[in-house]
């Protein structure tokens, strides 16, 4: 009893610590997850020892109104939201609450606030505070564009609470940090903490100077005579209030999970920051008799989604370099679990955004993976400093060759190793690149084998010193390498148990004999000598040129010969390439190391121009998508984008890589994003994948 007593105690001091630094100070100490799984731990003891609940943060809500602002008094208290972690908790509220329907909409990841309208006119904004007192920030809640000082419409109520979330778009709040610590300020930590301080403003000037939204999702005190959440939320868009358009009614627990489901899976295509769903029951009646707890209503749950946002300790900064020469600074971070794998490196891209974010090694970072997106620091935790950070410098040469770094063009942001031919590092990525499913689709040669064939320890030579030679591989020059294992994301060597770099013999058994990845290589780059000519394009990494232009350039000269023949103002008049693309092009082919990649290429059998293509700009092929264009976007289910955008260009059509007026149709799948709403703002015919097929299988039976 005496253990978890104590524990109870250190529990609730750290809750109030964090608490007050969220909601008083605008400052983000642990993560969400972090916090979550602090509560959590504390309701599961307090559940064994209800007598030591009183006066326990489990049983109130948010924090004490700050002394800068005058205290509101909510007609209506309010309330935070429990929450559910997994398909089972969720359920089990489901049985708690009924069998539905729900009102399902996303959980904004923003600041609470209340808005009381009397007789249509805004007379106050207040912030939630700790759920019966907040802040009144009228003053500055009048400058936020979307809340509407009169609403629309007639018959109002007397007096009406709206609630809602104060929030930035993602973009707005980069731009926002950027512009803070340039001017020498502190940087905001993540958009939520940026929207709370951006509101929470003595000067209200200053909130009217940056971009804060609202969306509002429900009400406080009113007298009204709606049946249901969902008629709620029509009457207050007719009200001129700015409510999702992402929310749907579910009719039972099944469609409210598939709503949470696809929610997650689209989450990162919304313009602001989402932590989980909100569910609801939506008939009014049904909520009165449910009623709440002391801290939040029963008739609603927030399931909240796996932590893609953690903090941690951001160690050292370093640099690596792309295939391209791109120099990246990169973070070094004490290992973290986040969006269910371990992190210890996360992506800078550029000195400016080291700078822009205003992080310093030493600092507690937020850390950010979405999904299988490469992880990023969204800023630093300023409060947890102690003065032994320092900032980053920018190398002047290439870690790997010791060239000079430098912008490849004036007005660049990147600095560059200019040693394509030689520079390790660039080798490693362009082989590696090769492999990938958007160039020649190798499977055998990933980074692993890419590291090997390049920077073996034995021979000193490596099989590889360009791309030249990779078709003319032999069983005979895999078989001596020793290989250093490079982190795919760093290209630094990976270290034993012992701290020992580790060393393989990666093409060959312990008995001498060839490995199956060896034999496997082998038989893959066979194969790969036939692939479609675009993808022979996208191979060479030639810059700018992606399988969009690629398939455009392959489309209309039909080979390498022809592409490499044309003058920059003929490969600049093909559609989809323009005079970028075109200047990369003849400054990639006037290298001569890159024209003897072609001639070994094609010596070892690598096919390098399309069968039957009559020759820069013959016509057209024929077929079902003839002289169309279309779009495909988000992801597929039984095969990849490429696989689908390869049938339409067999059949006619041109893979375009946005959408215009002259798009034919869209093929969309999960997580489409910018590209469907453009669709559906311009009327353009959006199908599923299974659609798209079923016309192509229709059309040649």
């Amino acid at each position: 009893m005496s253990n978890d007593a104590e524990r109870i105690d250190e529990l609730r001091i750290q809750i109030e610590r964090f608490r007050t630094a969220y909601y008083q100070e605008d400052q983000t100490l642990v993560s969400d997850a972090e916090y979550d799984l602090l509560e959590k731990e504390l309701k599961e003891l307090e559940g064994k020892h209800p007598e030591l609940i009183e006066n326990s943060p489990t049983q109130r809500v948010g924090g004490a109104a700050a002394e800068v602002f005058s205290p509101v008094t909510h007609l209506d208290p309010m309330m935070s939201l429990d929450n559910a972690f997994s398909v089972e908790e969720f359920l089990a509220w489901c049985q708690r609450a009924g069998s539905g329907p729900y009102l399902c909409e996303p959980k904004i990841d923003g600041l609470a606030l209340s808005l009381t309208y009397e007789n249509g006119v805004l007379v106050k904004a207040a912030t939630r505070g700790d759920g019966s007192v907040g802040e009144d920030v009228t003053q500055n809640a009048l400058t936020i564009q979307n809340i509407p000082h009169r609403l629309k419409g007639e018959k109002h109520p007397v007096v009406v609470e709206i609630r809602g979330e104060v929030f930035f778009e993602s973009k707005d709040f980069e731009e926002l940090n950027a512009g803070i610590v340039a001017a020498g300020g502190k940087p905001f930590a993540n958009p939520r903490n940026c929207a709370s301080g951006s509101l929470r403003q003595k000067d209200a000037s200053v909130t009217a100077s940056r971009p804060l939204k609202m969306l509002v999702h429900g009400f406080g005190a009113w007298q009204s005579d709606l049946e249901s959440q969902s008629q709620v939320y029509e009457l207050l868009t007719a009200w001129g209030l700015p409510t999702t358009k992402r929310y749907l009614v579910a009719q039972d627990e099944k469609e409210a999970f598939d709503f949470i489901q696809n929610l997650q899976a689209t989450r990162h295509d919304i313009e602001h920051e989402i932590d989980g769903a909100v569910i609801k029951v939506d008939s009014l009646s049904a909520q009165a008799e449910l009623g709440k707890t002391s801290r939040a209503p029963r008739w609603a749950i927030a399931y909240k989604y796996p932590p893609e946002q953690v903090n941690t300790k951001l160690l050292d900064i370093k640099v690596s370099i792309g295939r391209t020469g791109r120099a990246t600074p990169y973070a070094v971070l004490v290992p973290v679990q986040v969006a269910g794998s371990e992190v210890e490196f996360a992506t800078l891209h550029n000195q400016d955004q080291v700078k822009a974010k205003g992080v310093l090694i030493g600092d507690t970072v937020v850390l950010r993976k979405a999904g299988d997106v490469i992880p990023e620091i969204l800023g630093p935790v300023v409060a947890l400093r102690d003065g032994t950070e320092k900032e980053f410098q920018m190398p002047s040469r290439c870690p790997e060759c010791q060239s000079e770094l430098a912008p490849a063009a004036e007005g660049d942001v990147d600095l560059r190793c200019p040693n394509s031919r030689s520079c390790p590092a660039q080798l490693r990525e362009r082989i590696a690149y090769i492999g990938s499913r958007s160039a020649l689709d190798i499977e055998a040669l990933g980074y692993v084998s890419a590291s090997a064939l390049t920077q073996p320890l034995e021979p000193k030579d490596p099989p590889l010193t360009s791309e030249a030679g990779l078709f003319s591989l032999k069983l005979e020059n895999l078989l001596p390498i020793k290989s250093l294992v490079l982190d795919p994301d760093t290209g630094l060597p990976k270290h034993d148990s012992e701290g020992k770099p580790k060393i393989v013999d990666f093409f060959q058994k312990k008995d001498g004999s060839p490995s199956e990845v060896a034999l496997k290589l082998l038989a893959n780059l066979e194969e790969a000598k036939t692939k479609p000519l675009w993808r022979i394009l996208v191979s060479l990494s030639i810059r700018h040129v992606g399988p969009v232009a690629a398939r455009a350039l392959a489309d209309h000269f039909g080979s390498t010969t022809a592409i490499f023949e044309a003058s920059a103002e003929e490969l600049a008049e093909v559609e989809g390439v323009g005079p970028t693309l075109a200047s990369s092009i003849s400054e990639w082919i006037s290298e001569p190391w890159h024209k003897e990649i072609l001639k070994s290429w094609e010596e070892a059998g690598v096919q390098l121009h399309t069968p039957g293509h009559l020759g820069p700009g013959s016509v057209t092929k024929d077929g079902l998508f003839k002289g169309l264009s279309i779009v495909v976007t988000g992801s597929m289910e039984s095969m990849t984008r490429e696989e689908i955008e390869a049938l339409v260009i067999e059949q006619g059509g041109k893979a375009a890589s946005s959408v215009s007026k002259k798009t034919a149709f869209v093929v969309a799948g999960p997580g489409a994003g910018s590209k469907l709403s453009k669709a559906e703002e311009l009327g353009i015919e959006v199908i599923t994948e299974q659609a798209f097929l079923q016309r192509l299988a229709q059309s040649t039976q």
